[in-house]
Formats: structure tokens, C-alpha cells, sequence
């Protein structure tokens, strides 16, 4: 069943007074609990579409459908994690996570409950009471997910959250993620630069053209879980996705 679709979704930008063409038709449909990776040149406008998923940003011309109902706004069934957590420092780790629960007014108690199995998810429970300041990025990550989790949203949509993090962080989180995909069977659009990334936690990947950017392929990722970064097998379809991607890069 299809659970998001992009119909011919095209965005302007004002650059130097002039009009620029970041998206140029981006067609895209996404099943109920997929997990769909998005790669493409940098600057191509993989975070602009994610933006205007979400209903932070408007397209120009075409439109977002959720179970097919067009998409005008931000809505708690389509949450959004950021590259940069976006955590306030001066709360505690549960009062972030909690954070969404309390302004839908989700009483105490409850919040309590809800929150203390996606801190267990992420493994923060013993840093539930320590203030997020306090805590390297991998962490604040966690807590962004679990944020976003508790929510419970039927997508998640990821703007490459990993990024920020050094390479074995990042290898036992993409090993996290595909468990909590797992456990939610939440539908996942993922934004990365990370061909590897993209091969380990996608279903399939979504390649994106230079600009104006369309989807130029579609790869379906057929491969057993959990995946780790280092299986050699993976390679052969991170070279199907890298001979998509060159092109496009050096087009810029």
C-alpha cells in the first residue's frame, strides 16, 4: 500500500536575483514501511524535498500525498530529524524526548510511560536525568530519534542524521536503526551522502540527477539484516548506485 507519493514536485530558488530550478519533477512513491534512501549530489535539493515531505516548505508545482491526501502542512504523522538534533540544552534527556507529549498534553504519568520504552529503545535510560549539553553527538542523536519515535508517526523522515558523527558511531547506529525499523515498521525516508549508509539501511535507493533534480534511478536493496558497513557483499550495489551518482556529480 502506498504511503507517500511524490507527484512531479518542482521548487525555485532566488539565486543572484535570478530564478534557479532546484527540483525539476520529482516523482517518488514509497510503500507503507519502507525505508527509503535518497543520494545525490551535494546541492542537488535532497533536503529541500524532504522539507517540503514534511510540510515545512511548499512545492511550486506539483504535490506531497499522504495515504493519498495531498499534503499542505506539518502534521504529527510525518516527523523530522535534523542533521543538528535540534535539542534543548536546558532540559534533561526524558524532558527532550518528552517534549512532543507534553505540548499534545499527554498527562504525566503517561508521558513517563511512553518515553521510558524509546529511552530503553536507544539505549538512554541511564542518561535519562542528564542534560543533553552533557552528552557527545552520537548520543544527541539518540535522543533525537527517540523524540521523534515517541510520537509514534507512521514516517520518519531523516535528514542525514549520521553525518556529524565519526565512523564507528555511525557504524553501531546504522545497526541500531535498522533494529528500531525493525521493532516500529515505520515507513523511513532518509536523506544521505553515504552510498555505504544508504546500502546498509535502504529497501531501496533513490538516486537523485543534478540539478534540476529528478530521481534518475531507483535500486531496490535486496540483501539479508541486519547488514553492516563492511560486508563485502554490499559492494557490488553501492557500485550500481556510485555509477548512477558520478555522472550527476561531475555534471556540477
Amino acid at each position: 500500500m502506498t504511503k507517500l507519493e511524490a507527484k512531479n514536485i518542482v521548487k525555485y530558488f532566488k539565486h543572484d536575483s535570478h530564478q534557479l530550478k532546484a527540483l525539476g519533477g520529482v516523482n517518488l512513491e514509497i510503500d507503507d514501511g519502507e525505508f527509503v534512501c535518497l543520494v545525490g549530489p551535494s546541492g542537488c535539493g535532497k533536503s529541500t524535498f524532504l522539507r517540503i515531505v514534511a510540510g515545512l516548505e511548499t512545492p511550486d508545482e506539483g504535490q506531497i500525498l499522504f495515504d493519498g491526501k495531498p499534503v499542505t502542512a506539518t502534521g504529527p504523522e510525518r516527523i523530522m530529524v535534523f542533521q543538528e538534533g535540534a535539542l534543548f540544552p536546558w532540559l534533561r534527556v526524558q524532558d527532550n524526548v518528552e517534549f512532543g507529549l507534553k505540548m499534545a498534553g499527554i498527562p504525566k504519568e503517561e508521558r513517563s510511560q511512553i518515553s521510558k520504552r524509546y529511552l530503553d529503545m536507544m539505549q538512554l535510560t541511564k542518561f535519562a536525568n542528564s542534560y543533553t549539553y552533557q552528552l557527545s553527538t552520537g548520543m544527541k542523536q539518540r535522543v533525537a530519534i527517540a523524540r521523534a519515535l515517541v510520537m509514534d508517526p507512521d514516517v520518519l523522515l531523516m535528514d542525514e542524521p549520521f553525518a556529524a558523527l565519526d565512523a564507528q558511531t555511525r557504524d553501531l547506529l546504522l545497526v541500531e536503526m535498522q533494529l528500531i525499523w525493525e521493532k516500529t515498521k515505520k515507513t523511513i525516508l532518509f536523506v544521505t551522502h553515504n552510498v555505504s549508509e544508504a546500502t546498509v539501511l535502504g529497501t531501496k535507493v533513490a538516486v537523485f540527477s543534478n540539478r534540476p533534480s529528478k530521481i534518475k534511478k531507483l535500486i531496490p536493496i535486496n540483501y539479508k539484516r541486519p547488514r553492516l558497513a563492511e560486508d563485502e557483499n554490499l559492494l557490488p550495489l553501492q557500485q550500481d548506485i556510485l555509477s548512477e551518482l558520478r555522472p550527476e556529480v561531475k555534471k556540477g
